[in-house]
């Protein structure tokens, strides 16, 4: 696992690594590298890792089954990275909607996970 870009922001209890299941590592890469800037390293054919500002992680070979946690991830400009989900060909479950405290959209990726973007009320 690397851990290069989270070692000097460890924080006692944050989730610190995820790893994802994909049946198509070159797409996972361009996919969260168009829309979070995400930065991969490759460990052979079938794991590749992933660096992100607070978030490290890998992608392996496979395909999901039923049930999956729901991952958040922040974002500064919500709209902005809506559209750089669509851009990079992720489908929008959810649309921007308000919640106590902040706003959120809900997306799936190219492999069908879906995950979470949210900021806070403007």
């Amino acid at each position: 696992m690397s851990h290069s870009s989270a070692n000097n922001k460890l924080i006692h209890e944050q989730i610190q690594y995820l790893e994802f299941l994909s049946n198509d590592l070159e797409r996972a890469k361009q996919f969260y590298t168009k829309s979070f800037g995400w930065k991969f390293t490759d460990y052979g054919p079938e794991y590749t890792a992933f660096e992100g500002e607070y978030v490290d992680g890998g992608f392996t070979i496979g395909t999901f089954q039923h049930g999956s946690i729901l991952v958040v991830i922040y974002s500064n400009d919500l709209t902005a990275t809506r559209d750089q989900v669509i851009q990079a060909g992720g489908t929008i479950v959810k649309d921007i909607f308000n919640f106590p405290g902040g706003r959120r959209f809900q997306f799936n990726d190219p492999d069908g996970y879906e995950l979470a973007v949210w900021s806070f009320a403007e």
